[in-house]
């Protein structure tokens, strides 16, 4: 029966509301009956939100706790929120949010043996050398100033700074050194420092995936409905993941 209903509107004609007479056109648009809806509307919304928030005010115990009181503070007249360090990096709320803890560890592992790769590969000697030596030699007494240190490890006093490759005098002799452009030299110093550049930037990461690793164990942990809640020790940083300490609870 409703179909008939239906169908006998197809060919009505469509009631249209007037526009606004010329005689008043300077008073602007007339309104319709939708705009009179929508401002009706809002106007009940509104109301209703105000007797929510009266009937909220004479319901309020004063002697009420709630967070916002220690979190806050009030200086010359103006209300100030208390800032606190963020627990969590954009990057890290990104990779938590779109990744999974199968791919942070797959991550890390790769970054961790790519670490492993260059270290085997540059030995970091440059950096032993940056660190002063604390080789304590023991002379009698009277031999103090005449104690010749170059002398005593049989090297060039041009080397004595150096940790690794100090050859002896004795083995430069029966050493014959090629000849080496100052080009090649150079290149080599270039290639060097690209890849100790690489180095650190791969430790960062491997650092920041580690973080990151930690936080979402330690959240799947605390999201296990079995285990009784731990006592937070310490909160978590940007750089390290928050400390718990869950009670022991004996398996059979």
């Amino acid at each position: 029966m409703s179909s008939w209903k239906k169908a006998a509107k197809a060919n009505q004609k469509t009631h249209r509301e007037r526009h606004q007479p010329e005689s008043r056109k300077h008073l602007g648009l007339l309104e319709k009956k939708k705009d009179y809806k929508k401002r009706a509307n809002d106007y009940h919304e509104k109301g209703a939100t105000l007797k929510l928030l009266r009937k909220r005010t004479l319901d309020r115990n004063p002697d009420e706790f709630y967070f916002h009181m220690i979190n806050s503070r009030v200086k010359d007249g103006v209300h100030h929120e208390l800032e606190k360090d963020d627990e969590h990096t954009p990057e890290q709320v990104k990779l938590m949010q779109t990744q999974d803890l199968k791919y942070i560890n797959m991550k890390r592992t790769i970054e961790s043996r790519r670490i492993q790769r260059l270290q085997s590969q540059l030995h970091m000697t440059d950096v032993a050398d940056s660190t002063a030596n604390t080789h304590i030699f023991f002379v009698d007494e009277g031999e103090e100033k005449n104690f010749d240190l170059a002398k005593r490890l049989d090297t060039h006093p041009s080397l004595i700074n150096r940790k690794s490759n100090r050859p002896r005098l004795s083995d430069l002799d029966k050493i014959t050194l090629p000849d080496v452009n100052e080009e090649v030299i150079n290149s080599a110093k270039k290639v060097k420092e690209k890849m100790y550049k690489e180095l650190s930037k791969r430790i960062e990461r491997e650092k920041h995936l580690t973080v990151v690793q930690q936080k979402m164990e330690l959240k799947r942990h605390l999201q296990d409905a079995k285990i009784l809640k731990p006592k937070r020790v310490k909160k978590g940083t940007a750089v390290s993941a928050p400390i718990y300490k869950f009670q022991y609870v004996r398996k059979k």
